[in-house]
Order: structure tokens, then C-alpha cells, then sequence
């Protein structure tokens, strides 16, 4: 079995700018694979008016302050940007960053900021995945160097292309999410890299899922790199990281309320975590994608990148 991959996604809410800037640097130092951020407009957790940065101007920023770490979106919402300037942009930061972009896309989901915004968000969350496999086809054709004419029900483009090429021969795409008939369909399609949440059995589940589209559309599986998406606080005990958590919850204008009701928080010793993600090993899963909430718990981040990670390796 291969490395697995360990990457991080600092939430842009709550924060101020030296503090983002530095949590990526720090990011490479510990040898993550990549950083990544929202593309959200409005905070996602307790109040919605706390301070958040813009996704793609951050990963421009991030680019010119890195040089190995990978960079992307988790993920993109399709419905904010055309796919014409979602590709254009990717591509900016691909020459910025020298070739280690990737292009994350979803449907999106937080009707409340797009109507705050002034953004189309369609008749629901089946339309907006509509939305998304149209395109992410024109984004996958415009990084691969065609020039792309499309008549189609949602985006028209007229002999458009992309110039510069992207640094990478092959710039990735994320996508995020798990749903079974649309966003699956649309990840064996285009998508280089998946990330999901939930229990080895329900991944286990989606991932055959996605197998049984990758074989409708003529797709190896193996080719699609899958990372499991947690939050985490490690400590020396589950109890002394869930008294810590609640600090940073604090941080976060979140009550304790909001915070039982996410079942993707991880606690506990290093030991207990590298025995969690080895039940995602088994089952198929290539990596590990750790959210961390302002102010970015040093100990949780440096304790998994030297304690956690070589032993799951």
C-alpha cells in the first residue's frame, strides 16, 4: 500500500490575515501535501458575519509565500463563477504556484450567502450538480488545451480558450462530495481526486458507488486518489482534547450545541486517530484531509504530521 496523503484545510473565518498566511507556510514545513481553503463568502459555522477570506485571491496569496505545497479549493462553488473564468484563474495560480494547483468544484450549498450576493442558485440542489457536470466538461477540455464551443442549458462559450496552459500537463480535479446518482457520475467522469466525509461502512458503500460509474464510463478507479475529511484535536487523552475543543469553539462564535451535532470531529491520542484512519485504509481510501479551525491548534497539527502520519505510513 502506497503513502498516504495528509493535507490540511485551515477554516478562513475567524481570522486575520498574518495568521492564514503563516498557517500555510507551516503547512509545508511540516510536510503536508496540500493546503486548502473554502469557497465560501459568508462564515459556515456560528455567526455567519465573522470575518472570512475569498478563496481564489488566497490561493494566489498562498502561492507566492509557498514552493512545494499543493493548493486548492475545497471546493470551488460552481455556481459563483462561469467555467470559463473558474479555468482562467486555476490556471493563473497554476503559473503562479509553478505547477501545483488543483481545481476544486462542488454544486454548492449555502443558498443564505448566494441570495445575500446576488448569485443565481437555481431551483436546487439537483440543478446546481446539473450546473456542475456541464461545467466541469468545459473546465476539463479548456485545461487540456481545447478550444471549446458549447450550447448547452446552462453556460454557451464561443471557441474559447484558455492561455497560458497550465504549468501541469494534467492540472487535477477535486471534487467534492458523495452524492450517489449525480456528483459520483460526474467524479468518474472528470475528477482526478474525491474527498468525502463519514464512517468506513458509508465510504466503503460510496466508493463502490463510484467504482460501478467509473466502469459505465470506461474509468480505472485506482486513477481517482480518495481522501477521508475530519476535523481533529489531538491531546494525550480524548478527554483533555475535548475540554480543549471547546476553546476553539469559542474562537469560532460556535456553542457546544453546534459542535455535537458535527459527527466529523476526531479526539483523542495519537494512537486512537492512527487507529481510526487505518479503518479508511482498509477500505480503499488514499489519505486524510484535516480541517483545522482558527487559531490553528499547533499541537494538533505537528503532533499529526510527527506522531500520526509516519505511523500510518
Amino acid at each position: 500500500m502506497t503513502r498516504p496523503s495528509f493535507s490540511l484545510l485551515p477554516w478562513p473565518q475567524a481570522t486575520d490575515w498574518p495568521a492564514y498566511a503563516d498557517v500555510a507556510r507551516r503547512a509545508e514545513a511540516l510536510g503536508f501535501d496540500v493546503v486548502w481553503t473554502w469557497d465560501h463568502l459568508y462564515a459556515i459555522f456560528g455567526r455567519y458575519d465573522q470575518p472570512i477570506f475569498e478563496g481564489y485571491t488566497t490561493l494566489a496569496a498562498w502561492a507566492g509565500q509557498t514552493e512545494r505545497i499543493g493548493l486548492g479549493l475545497m471546493v470551488g462553488a460552481n455556481p459563483f463563477r462561469n467555467p470559463g473564468l473558474v479555468a482562467k484563474s486555476i490556471i493563473t495560480i497554476d503559473h503562479i504556484s509553478g505547477g501545483r494547483a488543483i481545481c476544486g468544484l462542488g454544486g454548492a450549498w449555502n443558498g443564505f450567502e448566494a441570495e445575500a450576493f446576488g448569485i443565481e442558485f437555481g431551483s436546487g440542489f439537483g440543478e446546481r450538480l446539473d450546473w456542475m457536470d456541464e461545467s466541469v466538461g468545459i473546465i476539463r477540455a479548456l485545461l487540456d488545451g481545447e478550444t471549446v464551443t458549447h450550447e448547452g442549458p446552462r453556460y454557451r462559450t464561443k471557441e474559447l480558450v484558455a492561455r497560458p496552459r497550465p504549468v501541469q500537463a494534467h492540472l487535477p480535479i477535486m471534487i467534492g462530495g458523495s452524492g450517489e446518482k449525480k456528483t459520483l457520475r460526474t467524479l468518474a467522469t472528470y475528477g482526478d481526486q474525491w474527498n468525502a466525509f463519514g464512517t468506513p461502512e458509508v465510504l466503503a458503500h460510496k466508493k463502490a458507488v463510484l467504482e460501478a460509474h467509473c466502469a459505465d464510463v470506461g474509468r480505472d478507479p485506482a486513477a481517482i486518489h480518495k481522501t477521508v475529511g475530519y476535523k481533529l484535536v489531538i491531546r494525550d487523552s480524548e478527554a483533555e482534547a475535548r475540554r480543549d475543543w471547546l476553546g476553539i469553539l469559542a474562537a469560532n462564535a460556535m456553542t457546544v450545541e453546534e459542535g455535537l451535532e458535527d459527527e466529523s470531529w476526531w479526539f483523542g491520542s495519537p494512537e486512537a486517530i492512527v487507529e481510526r484512519m487505518a479503518a479508511y485504509r482498509a477500505v480503499g481510501f488514499d489519505g486524510f484531509m484535516v480541517e483545522e479551525p482558527a487559531p490553528f491548534d499547533p499541537e494538533t497539527i505537528e503532533r499529526l504530521m510527527r506522531e500520526v502520519a509516519p505511523a500510518v505510513d
